[in-house]
């Protein structure tokens, strides 16, 4: 989890300059108008971050820093289309309580986060019932977390 925070730390400066470029680039003035178009542009640059650093070493900035890798369930470096998938499938974090404040017409910020912190930890504590002790995203794509320290200090068969 606490990767997970210091990616979304990272990310405010991604999006920050995504949005810049977008605002520049389509003559965007407010930030309500065009607000889709916005939307989907940050959605495939997120996507582009994430398939990018997944695909090239296995790590994000983020998870350089906490030294977690992602790989394949058999070890070996991920595809770009498992990438892909995993990236579309990690939006299981925030889909369910999303998906409850359009349903319910988001009124406030507070409860709103509210909401969204909610779904976040409870996606997280299924984690600790499912096989492995992985998220429900990682099982779908066949792909797993590794902590690089345990796989430097493992012993060689050579």
């Amino acid at each position: 989890m606490s990767c997970f925070v210091y990616e979304g730390v990272l990310l405010f400066g991604v999006l920050m300059a995504a949005g810049l470029l977008y605002g520049t680039v389509t003559g965007q003035r407010n930030a309500m108008v065009g607000r889709h178009g916005l939307q989907a542009f940050l959605f495939v640059v997120l996507g582009l971050y994430f398939s990018w650093f997944w695909t090239h070493g296995g790590q994000t900035l983020a998870m350089k820093t906490w030294r977690i890798r992602l790989l394949r369930a058999d070890g070996t470096p991920l595809s770009m289309q498992r990438a892909w998938l995993r990236y579309l499938l990690c939006w299981l974090w925030f889909a369910p309580a999303l998906l409850w404040l359009w349903l319910e017409g988001a009124k406030s910020l507070a409860p709103d986060l509210a909401t969204l912190a909610a779904g976040v930890l409870v996606y997280a504590a299924l984690a600790r019932v499912l096989p492995g002790r992985q998220f429900w995203h990682d099982i779908a794509c066949g792909t797993r977390l590794v902590d690089v320290r345990a796989a430097r200090a493992a012993p060689s068969d050579g």
